[in-house]
């Protein structure tokens, strides 16, 4: 009995932080290395396609306007998510750097959660940019102009940077001494703090506030946003209007489906501990992670009319300029 007791105390009285941890990944998949490849695959296309329509928002002046201010936002977070995750687990599972180092693991944490969120909160501020524009048209130029727009996408990078600031920071007041084997791909928050031999009871608190205040609470607003732009459609007279409005809106509602359902179908099972497959977990978060930043730019150039403008435009004078 003493014996239990002085173990029970030194481990509860010494903090253990490894060197790093290791990456276990897929259990039983068979040729997992194939699986990663094709991910590499949407991730050399999720930059082409990401790089290309910031480059049109950027070089074309027809679309410095507020609605692509936020398209723009939208582009460098998916490829700033993608970016952070698939480059490290193409190294860990193709060239077998498995083993993450404690800082790298924990700056990992924090970047894949914030751009995850930040995912989140550029599809409510997509939002608020079609609900200023469809619902008050006469002042939409003064409610949301490009200076107000600016600031709305500034506050919606801070929001998120605060909140997973410390959900990461809360990760480094965690001791392991017994196992340092993540059961993911990469580190990801709530594996890493499962591991623990610490109470994890703020860790797992900060996650469930994490998921309300940063999935959520924009899911929520996003859902007000387009009652309210519905309302106010039924109330366009004109026709031609009112399908402008019903295309730029579907345009958006099938980015935030693309992103918002198979990503709370992950984190709410681990959320309420339902028990679900390691394989068909990692499945699940990595194709969700990374087919929603190839996705949208897609999406946004074939259902938009001002992009494939330009698009048009600018293969019209490359044929010129070879034809002269």
């Amino acid at each position: 009995m003493m014996s239990e007791m002085t173990t029970t105390s030194v481990l509860n009285t010494t903090f253990v932080r490894p060197d790093g941890f290791y990456i276990r990944g897929f259990y039983a998949l068979q040729h997992s290395n194939y699986y990663f490849i094709f991910l590499g695959v949407l991730y050399v296309a999720t930059l082409i396609c990401n790089f290309l329509i910031m480059s049109i928002i950027w070089f074309a002046q027809s679309l410095h306007t507020p609605k692509y201010f936020g398209v723009f936002s939208l582009a460098l977070v998916d490829v700033s998510y993608s970016t952070t995750l698939i480059p490290k687990s193409l190294d860990a599972f193709l060239f077998g750097n498995r083993i993450v180092e404690y800082n790298s693991c924990i700056a990992q944490i924090f970047f894949a959660v914030y751009f995850a969120a930040m995912e989140s909160y550029t599809l409510m501020v997509l939002a608020y940019d079609r609900l200023i524009a469809i619902c008050f048209p006469l002042r939409c130029n003064t409610i949301n102009s490009n200076t107000n727009m600016i600031l709305v996408i500034i506050l919606s990078w801070t929001v998120p940077f605060i909140i997973v600031f410390t959900m990461a920071y809360y990760i480094t007041r965690l001791s392991y001494c017994k196992s340092t084997i993540v059961n993911s791909y990469f580190c990801d928050h709530g594996p890493v703090f499962r591991i623990t031999c610490s109470d994890y009871s703020v860790n797992w608190f900060l996650a469930a506030f994490g998921i309300v205040v940063l999935y959520f609470v924009p899911l929520a607003l996003i859902m007000l946003s387009y009652f309210c732009i519905l309302v106010a459609l039924l109330r366009i007279a004109n026709t031609d209007g009112r399908k402008k409005a019903y295309q730029t809106c579907t345009t958006h509602l099938i980015l935030v489906a693309v992103f918002y359902v198979p990503f709370l179908v992950t984190n709410l099972m681990g959320w309420i501990n339902v028990n679900v497959d390691t394989d068909t977990r990692i499945l699940n978060t990595s194709l969700s992670a990374t087919l929603p930043p190839l996705l949208n730019p897609i999406i946004y150039t074939l259902k938009t009319d001002e992009i494939m403008q330009q698009i048009k435009k600018y293969i019209r004078n490359r044929k010129i300029a070879f034809s002269a």
